[in-house]
């Protein structure tokens, strides 16, 4: 972590001068786009506000299109949410009214937006409201020809004015920070900050283990390789599928559980991707889940074989979990992994069914060992209290 956090250190140098005397309570309002799927950036605004919930600041969550279950979670933990119901573009005025509206009322020290989108309008609206102490908050190291052109065109206009809406512009990963200043990103206002993880939460019993395990239908002589995430080329779950053919071909006694947006029976993309290696009776797939946790636990060995990254969430969790882990090394995964996590080249699914091979090949105990390492590593480095210090320090250095 030491060039990650050299990063930390040079942008956050002077909120020292910010003394205990001076400490006051702080109104952030934050802007991001949904709060009905939990992806990366949802996680952590749910991390951040509810481990803040006994600090001195007081937050406001405006969300630009609709605020779900995720949305109801603060709400019932004291934090004020407002959904906008943004569903196409001819709702921006009105979205943008409301934002300058609700910005107007809540009255906030800091305003700190959530991706390309909510950067953009939000950072616009809280302009053309009269705040200027506004934060974005990038979460990817890249983007691809993939990308919807609305994507593409909202991430260069952001690249166009990042010279003057924000006064800082956070990364979650020293990849993400270096991508965007390639693509016109203001380096000044850069400053990265990791994921944090709230450990207390990451927790399953053996009884939870077994349970799950025995709907799934695997038995105790069952390997599982699991992988949690939403179904996106970016995640990569053509290439899992691959080295899973791969891996059943080696004879092995292998089963495979994905976990996550779209990883359903109702994706047909899926299914026939299953059906054209014959893997259907060796997948199991559970789709969204609250419990992701238990659904870990039921693992043997975790698997992340995206195509990018910024700071990757699910690994962090495994690896919170104790499960050995296989990972692609991209964006800043292998700041997360240290040297406790089987890291594989991207796209390359006969290199990913490699690797699995090899954490399979060892025994039980070296298997426990490794997640064990990975367990002591991520919660010494990426704990949600050190972020919630790091995004804390940059907010009362701009109030300051």
């Amino acid at each position: 972590m030491k060039k990650l956090g050299g990063v930390i250190l040079k942008n956050l140098k002077c909120s020292n001068i910010v003394n205990k005397e001076q400490l006051y309570n702080i109104r952030i309002c934050h802007v991001i786009i949904a709060l009905n799927q939990l992806g990366g950036a949802e996680r952590m605004l749910l991390r951040l506000l509810l481990a803040d919930s006994a600090s001195t600041s007081q937050h406001m969550v405006l969300v630009l299109r609709h605020a779900g279950v995720w949305g109801k979670q603060l709400q019932a933990a004291g934090v004020t949410v407002h959904a906008l119901g943004m569903d196409s573009v001819w709702d921006l005025p009105r979205v943008l009214y409301q934002l300058k509206k609700l910005m107007g009322l809540f009255n906030p020290d800091i305003i700190q937006t959530w991706m390309y989108h909510a950067d953009l309008l939000g950072g616009l609206a809280a302009r053309f409201a009269g705040y200027k102490n506004i934060v974005w908050g990038i979460r990817r190291t890249s983007l691809s020809l993939r990308d919807s052109k609305g994507t593409l065109l909202t991430m260069m206009l952001c690249a166009l004015l990042s010279r003057w809406i924000p006064k800082k512009i956070i990364s979650v990963a020293e990849a993400g920070r270096q991508a965007h200043v390639k693509v016109g990103y203001d380096a000044k206002r850069m400053v990265v900050i990791p994921n944090g993880f709230d450990f207390k939460n990451l927790v399953a019993t053996l009884e939870q283990r077994a349970t799950l395990r025995n709907i799934c239908q695997f038995s105790d002589d069952d390997i599982v390789v699991g992988c949690v995430g939403r179904f996106h080329p970016a995640k990569g779950h053509d290439n899992f599928v691959k080295a899973a053919e791969i891996l059943v071909r080696s004879n092995i006694k292998v089963k495979f559980l994905l976990v996550g947006q779209g990883c359903d029976t109702n994706n047909t993309k899926l299914i026939d991707g299953l059906k054209e290696f014959n893997l259907q009776n060796r997948f199991v797939l559970l789709g969204e889940r609250i419990d992701v946790p238990i659904c870990l636990a039921a693992m043997n060995i975790f698997c992340m074989p995206s195509r990018t990254e910024g700071f990757p969430n699910a690994l962090g969790e495994a690896m919170a979990m104790g499960l050995p882990c296989v990972a692609t090394n991209v964006g800043d995964t292998a700041v997360l992994a240290g040297n406790t996590v089987k890291l594989i080249p991207a796209r390359n699914a006969q290199a990913l069914a490699h690797g699995l091979l090899e954490v399979i090949a060892l025994s039980e105990e070296q298997r426990s060992l490794m997640g064990q390492r990975a367990k002591e590593h991520v919660m010494a480095e990426f704990s949600i209290e050190q972020a919630c210090k790091h995004y804390d320090a940059v907010y009362r250095k701009i109030v300051a």
